[in-house]
């Protein structure tokens, strides 16, 4: 019996050279499925083996990147990114893909900068208008915003999340009817849509209509009971009904769900203020400024409720904050100036009661001129 050769003939060797980037492309497509399962580790690991395989697979890196994107090591996306760009300069999903990852580093200028490239070898690529949107709407750029985000429903008209993120840029204009219409479309595409309920709940309460408002943040909780989110803004939606125990409850259990969310702590101190409960209202403060120490409107309500104690010189302390952050809250002006006047400085008073009268807010400044307390 003769013994087999091991060496391949010519026309083996080819094929054994065309076998090997298929080879690759398994591992790449396994680790796609692993990412999309929710185990990026095991995908990272596939894409390793793609790469290991054939060095030149720009997609095994572009994919491996998405891996390290979904664990929040965004300086290795890009890097992988960089590498898929570096061998196909036109391969616009890596440079959707990179935007994103730019856009979680907050590096919003280089981030659109990415979607515009994706965006002009791939015109039709609606994820990368959605996220140049979504890059546009972080930096308050909200008609940009509109824009990208009206491209994406022409290019598909039926893509419900183009409609929920539109809306939330029109809700930041004002434009709270186009929004309830834009969320209202979205929930008729997709009913599970808990965006577009939480962004017409939001438009609602906008507009004065705290039931629906309310009834949307149960559908967003009926959909997922563990969304700290719907909680909060039911709960702020309840308090502006003056049903401060509900409101309290709503924004309590927002908190045991996300103790890092400062709003459920500001909510619930309105509430308590409400029902002057101020040192509750002080402790619920003193924790959102912890979390989020530029919010203006925490030290402003901070010190109100050290207003309604008595505690002037707190009060004074907090308000000053508030208009350093903020120098256009006619609110924090007016206030201030009260608790100046009760403080028996009335040159102070006047001063505050005046600089809010020149921002749009005279109501107490006319009023202390009629009562003679100020010029």
């Amino acid at each position: 019996m003769t013994k087999p050769s091991r060496t391949l003939t010519r026309p083996l060797k080819y094929k054994a050279l065309e076998i090997i980037p298929r080879y690759a492309e398994v591992y790449s497509n396994r680790g796609i499925v692993y990412v999309l399962k929710g185990q990026p580790d095991r995908g990272i690991l596939e894409h390793n083996k793609a790469i290991e395989i054939n060095p030149r697979n720009g997609v095994a890196y572009s994919n491996r990147g998405i891996a390290y994107r979904e664990k929040g090591q965004y300086d290795q996306a890009i890097a992988d990114f960089d590498k898929a760009i570096e061998m196909n300069p036109r391969h616009a999903e890596a440079y959707s893909n990179r935007g994103l990852s730019y856009a979680k580093k907050g590096r919003h200028d280089q981030a659109i900068m990415d979607f515009d490239r994706a965006i002009e070898i791939n015109p039709s690529d609606i994820k990368a208008y959605i996220n140049r949107g979504n890059a546009y709407f972080t930096r308050g750029q909200y008609d940009q915003a509109i824009s990208d985000f009206s491209k994406a429903i022409e290019i598909d008209p039926r893509y419900s999340e183009a409609y929920t993120n539109r809306a939330f840029a029109y809700i930041e204009k004002g434009l709270n009817h186009k929004a309830v219409l834009d969320c209202s479309r979205a929930i008729d595409l997709n009913p599970s849509d808990i965006g577009a309920y939480i962004n017409r709940g939001i438009a609602y309460g906008a507009k004065g209509q705290y039931d629906e408002a309310i009834s949307d943040f149960n559908k967003a909780i009926e959909i997922d009971p563990s969304y700290a989110q719907a909680y909060n803004n039911r709960g702020f939606a309840y308090g502006k009904k003056g049903q401060y125990v509900q409101a309290i409850s709503d924004c309590s259990k927002a908190i045991e769900i996300n103790p890092t969310l400062a709003k459920a702590y500001k909510y619930r101190g309105l509430a308590y203020g409400a029902r002057e409960q101020y040192g509750e209202a002080i402790s619920d403060y003193y924790k959102a400024i912890e979390i989020n120490p530029t919010d203006a409107e925490s030290y402003k309500f901070r010190g109100l409720a050290y207003f309604g104690k008595g505690q002037h010189d707190e009060a004074i302390w907090d308000l000053d904050k508030a208009i350093e952050i903020n120098p256009r809250d006619t609110e924090a002006y007016n206030y201030r100036g009260l608790t100046y006047m009760l403080s028996g400085n009335k040159e102070m008073a006047c001063s505050d009661f005046k600089r809010a009268c020149e921002l749009g807010d005279c109501r107490n400044h006319t009023a202390a001129k009629r009562k003679g307390l100020c010029e």
